[in-house]
């Protein structure tokens, strides 16, 4: 026999399902069996499966929440400046809000651009959160603002 799809290539082997007959390139290995690509239907996991509408609600949901998270962080900041540490677990927090926002607004799925989407989100927030006006322009870029700021990235991204 010669594969349906290489015919230059002799092989017994045949589909489990429409009986095709298939070179071990075309097989694919299934719990019942190796079946042609058409019976297989190899196809991406829904998770894995984003649409557009889900980046628009993605993204209309993080900046929702990174406007909200901000001001609180804004608030946060004015009743205790001098905890720059506490600045760390609250942009961890920021993050953790964000990403499980957004990962709900799109009922989990999973994607590079819904963690760009997370990213930016958190940026967002934190930049309404230190003020340029409040922090001062180089107390902004303190290295306690810079760990927070890639905490609130990192936890963010990584919930997505």
């Amino acid at each position: 026999m010669r594969c349906a799809t290489h015919p230059d290539v002799e092989t017994a082997l045949t589909c489990s399902k429409c009986g095709k007959p298939i070179c071990p390139r075309c097989a694919v290995d299934t719990p019942v069996g190796y079946r042609c690509r058409q019976c297989a239907r190899v196809t991406r996991l829904p998770t894995f499966r984003v649409s557009l509408r889900d980046y628009l609600k993605a993204a209309f949901a993080g900046l929702g929440v990174s406007l909200v998270l901000g001001f609180i962080w804004l608030l946060v900041q004015i009743a205790t400046p001098f905890l720059s540490f506490f600045n760390i677990i609250l942009a961890g927090a920021v993050g953790f809000g964000i990403g499980e926002t957004i990962s709900r607004s799109v009922n989990k799925k999973r994607s590079l651009i819904l963690k760009v989407i997370g990213g930016l989100c958190a940026l967002v927030a934190f930049s309404i959160g230190n003020q340029l006006i409040l922090a001062g322009f180089f107390s902004i870029f303190s290295i306690y603002n810079l760990i927070a700021v890639g905490a609130a990235v990192y936890v963010a991204v990584s919930r997505l």
